[in-house]
């Protein structure tokens, strides 16, 4: 019974059947995706590690219920199956060793308190070319720099999208200008609701209720006509419908998940999902209360997931303010979700109804909301035709101004692209920050604003070290360079120069001062370090082999006077390694030994291990021995 949550009794009482979920005790370890250096290899190692724990572990449930007929169907973004059935099943199941609880899938009101402010118009009085949020937090100043969101993926999980909306259609992944085509860009997790106007299994996007076309179009639309609403014009979209007018559960808020994990065709299945198709960041402005039996476990290892595979997760605070510890709802109240307040529009006051932390519910004391945007008067896309638009107040409508800031900054800096953390820290420590000593917290972040209004024309600015290179000059033969990848496994150098090399690190401001140390490793930094517009270039000498040293950088001071907090950049150094397989081979001999006589360039120059410009037998001698060396 300890196994079964409180709803699940409830409602299967009398003989009663409920759906419920059968969470099982083996869940994917998915910890070293942190080390992967490109979205789309976190992607794919992410669904490929969650896809296989539950092909693993999931046959004997499967084949218990199926042999009485129960109806169930199989998760793997979290290792759990869907069962409707009655107590006595729930009891057997949670009676198994390989299950860890069984949780309800409770109905819940997923939209907090809609709160519409001004009546949808077909043909509007008033047009405001740039809606009042989208300029206050200044992305116009981010489009004049050439980023509207080109090149970046927004997943909306709402209530559908009125896809053929003039503000909405241009922007939608589905559509080419000519043709729809929904495959891997729409999916419907409604499959029981009765009386639907979208139905079930919508084949195509559909909304049921106006909130997810207003919220998508916060963050992409806009119709070239002069209704300029959302925040990355230049972006794609896809969609999922969550919730039946308005109502969620567990389950369907996690196939959504698993949409957006690895999307898959229209009527298709999980098996046949595609991570590199997998949005960048997510838009999601729906709760699970704990308060009509949604479980803070239920949806937390899906959340997680969609951070590890490199998605970001933009969620709203939700509309409980203006008491403390009113963000009590899943899933902003996870330390993986970015959690966003909604300001009065035009203003650098909270909105009364905005959730304020710190989070209770779950004994974290965990500062929220993260950040704050626009949330009161928002203009956007409506439902009810392809010209309609309403405005509405919520944290709801806050959210898509941050998802839509998120796009444009990967649009700017597509290096940040895998790094959803690196992501949040530029939009957090670029707000403008907002100081409360309300709710038992001062300065920020506080669990008011969180770290205050989002400013994505100073996330734009934001000084970013953009990459590393060790660099050598090869005798006649030119200048060739190592890449260092900024995180995950170090590039390795296999140059030889009597322990000399060069570093040069990359920005995306100019930078004018700053130094630089070895701060592991065998090695010093030789004179002061040089700037060049966007570059600083620092000299090493005494730099061991079979080693990994680290160059860390201080006080990087940039043309608008930001300073880049300490930031360490490794390297290994293993000479003769010409593969870069961590160990000195035989054939890192044959590959030198091949390149013997041919001019060096950028396809060989890692041959030439004595950097002299030329390949000669004196590399292959170096290499030979250099044999037996490795790294861990």
């Amino acid at each position: 019974m300890s196994k079964i949550a409180p709803w699940v009794i409830q409602y299967t009482a009398g003989g009663k059947e409920a759906e419920f979920l059968v969470v099982l005790k083996e869940q994917a370890d998915l910890s070293a995706a942190a080390a992967l250096t490109t979205k789309q290899e976190k992607g794919r190692y992410v669904r490929d590690m969650l896809w296989n724990k539950a092909q693993a572990t999931q046959a004997p449930v499967l084949t218990w219920l199926r042999e009485r007929n129960i109806e169930n169907r199989s998760y793997y973004i979290v290792n759990m199956v869907w069962v409707k059935s009655n107590f006595d099943v729930a009891l057997e199941l949670a009676a198994r060793p390989d299950v860890l609880r069984v949780e309800g899938n409770p109905q819940v009101r997923g939209i907090p308190d809609l709160r519409p402010v001004q009546e949808e118009t077909s043909q509007p009085q008033r047009v405001t070319t740039i809606e009042p949020g989208i300029s206050y937090v200044h992305a116009p100043l981010v489009w004049a720099e050439g980023y509207t969101g080109q090149g970046v993926v927004v997943g909306g999980a709402d209530t559908g999208y009125r896809w053929t909306h003039n503000a909405l259609k241009p922007h939608y992944r589905g559509w080419d200008g000519t043709i729809a085509n929904h495959d891997y860009n729409w999916h419907d997790s409604i499959h029981d609701s009765t009386g639907n106007p979208c139905g079930n299994d919508s084949p195509f996007p559909c909304d049921d209720f106006g909130h997810g076309s207003h919220t998508i179009g916060t963050a992409t639309g806009d119709d070239g006509a002069g209704n300029q609403i959302g925040m990355a014009p230049g972006a794609k979209w896809i969609g999922c419908r969550n919730m039946d007018q308005g109502n969620g559960t567990p389950a369907r808020y996690l196939e959504c998940f698993e949409f957006f994990l690895a999307p898959y065709p229209v009527g298709g299945n999980p098996n046949q999902g595609d991570p590199t198709l997998a949005p960048d960041v997510t838009t999601n402005s729906w709760i699970c209360p704990a308060s009509e039996g949604c479980s803070a476990d239920t949806l937390q290892l899906g959340v997680e997931a969609q951070v590890a595979a490199g998605i970001n997760m933009v969620v709203a605070a939700g509309n409980g303010g203006p008491s403390c510890s009113t963000v009590s709802d899943p899933p902003a109240i996870y330390a993986a979700s970015y959690s966003v307040g909604a300001l009065n529009t035009g203003t650098d006051t909270i909105a009364s109804f905005s959730s304020r932390g710190p989070v209770t519910v779950d004994g974290s004391n965990r500062i929220k909301p993260d950040i704050s945007a626009p949330g009161t008067n928002t203009r956007s896309a409506w439902n009810t035709s392809d010209t309609a638009y309403l405005s509405i107040n919520g944290t709801s409508m806050a959210t898509p101004h941050v998802a839509g800031g998120t796009a444009l900054l990967l649009s700017a800096r597509p290096i940040l692209h895998h790094d959803v953390a690196m992501q949040r820290t530029i939009l957090s420590n670029s707000a403008f920050h907002l100081t409360s000593t309300l709710c038992g917290s001062s300065g920020y972040p506080n669990n008011t604003f969180g770290y205050g209004r989002l400013d994505v024309k100073a996330a734009y600015d934001y000084l970013l070290l953009t990459g590393a290179v060790s660099r050598k000059t090869q005798g006649g033969a030119g200048t060739f360079d190592i890449n260092l990848p900024l995180s995950g496994e170090p590039g390795l150098e296999c140059r030889s120069s009597a322990g000399n090399y060069t570093q040069v690190f990359t920005f995306d401001n100019n930078v004018v001062s700053g130094s630089a140390a070895v701060t592991s490793g065998t090695g010093s930094v030789s004179g002061s370090p040089t700037f060049s517009g966007n570059t600083m270039t620092v000299n090493l000498t005494g730099v061991a082999d079979v080693q990994m040293i680290t160059v860390t950088l201080t006080g990087v001071t940039d043309v608008l006077s930001q300073v880049l907090p300490p930031t360490p950049v490794s390297m290994n150094v293993l000479i003769g390694d010409v593969n870069a397989n961590k160990t000195v081979n035989a054939t890192d001999v044959a590959l030198v030994k091949s390149q013997v006589g041919q001019a060096v360039s950028g396809s060989n120059f890692r041959e030439d291990v004595n950097a002299d410009g030329s390949l000669t037998s004196s590399d292959v001698a170096l290499t030979k021995s250099r044999v037996g060396n490795g790294l861990p």
